[in-house]
């Protein structure tokens, strides 16, 4: 019977992985015609010269080493700074490009390597599944690049005035948060920034807490972080496609140059008038539709919940302040942001749903939920002006619609919360035996 019931899955993941693989070698040969390297030809580069994010391969190589013991655990990681020692003292005789993380996928792959030959049975489906989980996070970075290069190529025209026209409805966030970044200084500026690169690693750090008992059990959780996180990443790229948006920096501010509506952002609003497509330029990823940062540290945030009470609160920070750089670096709209959060609630109640064998409640909220993220793109491209006119009614229309997902999806998962049935206790027995009365005397 648990045969039977674990071969739909086995299959489910086989389809998906063979997808998987499809789609990296058409993103390569779609980067290839366009002249530059794709994922795959970018990953093996990498192998010997520099790293894009150091950072990044030890926190893959991190998510690989929770399927070994401490003992291996000191070893790789003794072998990762090893070899990045050697990597560095060439680089640095030959003046080449500075930057560590070649040690690390070394080790990645090494473990690859002596999980096909030297291991066998349950021990080499384990390994190579850490070995897996740590490379499809790197995998996923460099999908994610290739497919802002495909953005900026294929769409040469923005929606960027429709959105923010329809972004009067929440009251343009942007520009607000933008002059409060600018009002913070370098040190707020610093610390925002580091938040929003960081955004992958943050997320490795919640994921080796939840599987941390990986190596003891031999065994990974049904769901965790990483796979919310990759899945994001590889269907937010394709909305780009449909929705090619570039931001206000680059849309309403200096760094969109001769493209640029005019130099507003952030210290004036953009009048509401009749919105168009307007061509940008060929370098600039249309990347805002929904904001995937968001949705990463939305998905970050829920699964920080049932952490440690650090864990919590570090995943509480990390969304506040990715929704402030999102916004306050001029990134993103408000607009953005809403449908970011909709759709991370969406796909991780959808991924929840497979775990419970496609529980039908699951699958009527993540219809509910598409719903939704599907009426906000259209509203912001069919109605934005009407948005802007009727900012009192649209805005908090939005804030409803975004909060109904999010409550539909905390009525959702309580529903597969295990229940516990209150034990009913006894009544304590006397710790004294009661003592025998006393006879009267016959007399």
């Amino acid at each position: 019977m648990l045969t039977a019931c674990r071969q739909p899955r086995v299959i489910l993941w086989a389809a998906v992985s063979v997808v998987a693989l499809a789609f990296l070698i058409a993103l390569e040969i779609a980067a290839r015609h366009y002249g530059v390297r794709g994922p795959i030809s970018n990953q093996v580069r990498e192998v010997i010269f520099a790293p894009k994010s150091g950072p990044l391969l030890y926190a893959s190589m991190a998510l690989m080493m929770v399927v070994l013991t401490w003992r291996e655990r000191f070893i790789a990681f003794g072998f990762a700074v090893g070899i990045d020692v050697v990597f560095a003292l060439v680089r640095w005789i030959f003046d080449a490009k500075m930057m560590f993380g070649n040690g690390a996928l070394w080790v990645l792959l090494a473990y690859g390597v002596i999980a096909i030959t030297r291991r066998s049975g349950r021990e080499r489906v384990l390994l190579l599944k850490g070995v897996g989980l740590g490379l499809l996070l790197v995998a996923g970075r460099k999908t994610g690049d290739a497919w802002l290069l495909i953005t900026w190529k294929t769409r040469p025209t923005v929606l960027d005035q429709y959105v923010a026209t329809a972004d009067h409805a929440l009251g343009s966030p942007s520009w607000l948060v933008g002059r409060l970044v600018e009002a913070s200084g370098t040190v707020g500026y610093h610390v925002l920034d580091y938040v929003y690169a960081q955004l992958a690693v943050a997320a490795v750090v919640v994921a080796l807490y939840q599987l941390r008992h990986v190596a003891v059990d031999r065994r990974f959780p049904t769901h965790h972080l990483v796979r919310t996180f990759l899945v994001i990443g590889l269907l937010g790229p394709g909305i780009y496609m449909i929705y090619p948006v570039v931001g206000p920096i680059f849309a309403y501010g200096a760094d969109g140059g001769q493209y640029a509506v005019a130099n507003l952002w952030p210290d004036t609003l953009t009048p509401v008038g009749v919105p168009q497509s307007m061509p940008f330029d060929d370098i600039t990823p249309r990347n805002c539709m929904p904001s995937l940062h968001t949705a990463w540290a939305t998905a970050i945030f829920i699964h920080s919940r049932n952490s440690s009470r650090f864990l919590r609160y570090a995943g509480t920070f990390w969304l506040l302040a990715t929704l402030g750089a999102t916004l306050g670096f001029g990134y993103h709209y408000g607009a953005d942001i809403v449908a970011g959060v909709v759709f991370a609630v969406t796909i991780e109640a959808g991924l929840r749903t497979i775990d419970h064998d496609w529980d039908r409640s699951g699958i009527r909220f993540v219809a509910y939920g598409t719903a939704i993220f599907t009426a906000m793109l259209l509203s912001y491209r069919f109605l934005s002006v009407e948005m802007a006119d009727y900012a009192w009614a649209f805005g908090p229309l939005l804030i409803l619609a975004m909060v109904s997902v999010v409550y539909g999806y905390l009525r959702l998962t309580k529903r597969w919360e295990p229940k516990t049935v209150p034990v009913r206790k006894s009544e304590p027995e006397s710790e004294t035996e009661p003592q025998p009365q006393p006879q009267p005397e016959l007399i």
